[in-house]
C-alpha cells in the first residue's frame, strides 16, 4: 500500500483549483480552510447552519521544528532489552524494530508523502461540532458511482491512497469507464487530520451517521460504501441506518462469525458438532488466535486507551512498536523486500502521521466506544438488521477467512461472495489493483441500466 502515476490531471487540477491550509501543530492538527470560488465546489446541506456545513480546502504543512523534535526523540530512544524468544511471540523483535527506527530518524523523508497528499484534493468540513478531513477525487468519467472508503486502525487514509487512480480511472487500470468511482476516503474521527472527539459517543453508528451526511453534504442521491477493519462494522452501521441514497457495501472484514459460535471462543469449548470442515477450521484458526494473544491490543484499548497513550504520545520507538503488534502486520519484512507492498517508507508514513497528528491515544479510543463488540460475529455488529445489499471479498492472509455459509447466514442480502488469491489485512495498501478490482465487480450489479442517470 506503486508510485503515484496515477494521479490525473483530473485530480491535480482539483487539488490546485482551491486555496486553503491546514497546519499540523506540536500537540495535534490545526486545520483551518477557506472556501473557494469554484463551480465545482460541494454545496452545503441546505437544512444545516451555513458556516458548519461548509466544505473547506485544506493543505497538509507540517512545521519543521516538529520533524526535528521527532528526530531527536528517536535519536533518545532507550531501548529494552532483546526478547527472549524467536519470533514474534513477545512483540516486535529488537532487531527488526531498531534499524527500522533508527531510519526513521535519520533517512526518513516526511515531506514527500506531505506532497503526495497534496497533489489529492483534500477538504475538512464540521459535523456534529467535530471537523472531518478527507479526500475527494471525482472522476472523469460521466456517471462515476461514488463511494465513500473507511480505514481502521493502525492504518489511515494513506493506507487507500494507492486505489484512488485504478477506481476514478479505471480505463488505465484494465477497466472500462462504466467501472468508474468518485472516490471519497475520511479520516476516522480521532485519527489523522480529522477532530478528535472531547466527549463521548463517536462510536461506529456515530461515525456512519456522519460519512452519510457527508455524501449528502457532496451532493450524491446514489452512493455505495467499503470498509475493512474498523471500516467495516463503520459501513455496516451505514447499511443497518439505510440513509437515502446508499445503495450497498463491500467489506473485507466482514462479521460473519455465527452465535454459537462466537460462544464457544469466548470460552474455549470445542467446536460445536455440527460444523462442517471448513468451518471447524476457520474455527481452528480463530480459538488459535485467541490463545496466541494475537488481539491484546484490542483488548488493552478497549480497556484502558488513556493508560496505553502516555507511552504511545512520549516515544517515537514505542508507537512504532506498538502499531506493528497489530496482526495485519506479521508478514510484513520491514522493508527487505523491495517488491513488497507496503514498503518501508510507506509504513512510516502512517507511523508518522500517526506522530504528527498526535493521534495514538484518540484513535484508540474508538475500541473503548465500541464497548467490546466483536467487530466478526455477526450478533454483535447485527447483520440480521442489514436488508440492503452486501457484498464480502475474502483476501487469504487476512486476520481470518469467513466461510461463504457464514456469510450467507449472517447477511440476507449476500449479493457478491468472492475469494482471492493474494492479499491480507491491508488489502487496499498490499494489493491495490486486486482490491480495485474487487469492488468494481462488487458493485457492478448496484449501478443503473441506464447510463444517464446521475448520481449527484
Amino acid at each position: 500500500m506503486k508510485s503515484l502515476g496515477w494521479l490525473t490531471g483530473c485530480a491535480l487540477a482539483l487539488a490546485c483549483a482551491h486555496e486553503g491550509k491546514g497546519v499540523v501543530s506540536e500537540s495535534g492538527t490545526n486545520m483551518q480552510g477557506t472556501v473557494a470560488a469554484d463551480a465545482s465546489q460541494p454545496q452545503a446541506a441546505s437544512t444545516a447552519d451555513a458556516a458548519t456545513a461548509a466544505i473547506r480546502p485544506f493543505q497538509v504543512d507540517v512545521p519543521e521544528k516538529a520533524l526535528v523534535d521527532l528526530r531527536q526523540r528517536i535519536a533518545a530512544t532507550r531501548w529494552p532489552d532483546r526478547e527472549t524468544v524467536t519470533d514474534r511471540s513477545q512483540g516486535v523483535q529488537l532487531a527488526k524494530i531498531q534499524p527500522l527506527v533508527r531510519y526513521w530518524g535519520t533517512g526518513y523523508d516526511w515531506r514527500k508523502v506531505e506532497a503526495k497528499l497534496n497533489a489529492l484534493p483534500q477538504f475538512t468540513t464540521n459535523i456534529d461540532g467535530l471537523d472531518i478531513h478527507f479526500i475527494h477525487v471525482r472522476s472523469r468519467h460521466k456517471n462515476a458511482l461514488p463511494v465513500i472508503i473507511t480505514h481502521g486502525w493502525p492504518g489511515s487514509v494513506l493506507e487507500l491512497i494507492k486505489v484512488i487512480g485504478p477506481l476514478t480511472d479505471p480505463t488505465a487500470h484494465g477497466g472500462s469507464a462504466e467501472d468508474a468511482f468518485d472516490v471519497v476516503i475520511p479520516s476516522v474521527p480521532g485519527y489523522g487530520f480529522s477532530g478528535k472527539p472531547t466527549g463521548t459517543g463517536w462510536d461506529p453508528d456515530h461515525i456512519a451517521r456522519a460519512w452519510a451526511e457527508l455524501m449528502k453534504r457532496l451532493g450524491y442521491t446514489r452512493y455505495v460504501a467499503q470498509g475493512g477493519d474498523w471500516g467495516a462494522p463503520i459501513s455496516s452501521a451505514m447499511a443497518r441506518q439505510a440513509p437515502a441514497g446508499l445503495l450497498g457495501i463491500h467489506l473485507n472484514l466482514p462479521a460473519t462469525v455465527p452465535p454459537e459460535v462466537a460462544a464457544a471462543l469466548a470460552v474455549g469449548a470445542p467446536a460445536p458438532a455440527e460444523l462442517s470442515e471448513q468451518e471447524r477450521a476457520v474455527f481452528e484458526s480463530l480459538m488459535t488466535y485467541a490463545k496466541k494473544g494475537s488481539s491484546a491490543y484490542n483488548v488493552m484499548m478497549t480497556a484502558r486507551p488513556q493508560a496505553v497513550g502516555y507511552g504511545l504520545t512520549d516515544s517515537p520507538a514505542g508507537l512504532a512498536a506498538w502499531l506493528l503488534v497489530h496482526p495485519g502486520f506479521a508478514q510484513w519484512t520491514y522493508g527487505d523486500d523491495p517488491e513488497q507492498s507496503p514498503t518501508k517508507d510507506e509504513v512510516l508514513d502512517d507511523f508518522t502521521l500517526y506522530w504528527l497528528t498526535n493521534s495514538a491515544t484518540s484513535s484508540a479510543r474508538l475500541y473503548w466506544e465500541n464497548g467490546g463488540r466483536g467487530v466478526i460475529s455477526a450478533a454483535a455488529q447485527k447483520t440480521a438488521e442489514i436488508s440492503l445489499p452486501v457484498a464480502i471479498t475474502v483476501f487469504p492472509d487476512d486476520v481470518y477467512r469467513p466461510p461463504e455459509t457464514w456469510a450467507r447466514r449472517a447477511y440476507r442480502n449476500l449479493m457478491y461472495f468472492h475469494e482471492v488469491d493474494k492479499g491480507g489485512h491491508f488489502a487496499a495498501w498490499e494489493q491495490p489493483d486486486l482490491f480495485a478490482a474487487e469492488i468494481r465487480a462488487a458493485f457492478k450489479s448496484l449501478r443503473p441500466a441506464d447510463r444517464n442517470v446521475a448520481t449527484r
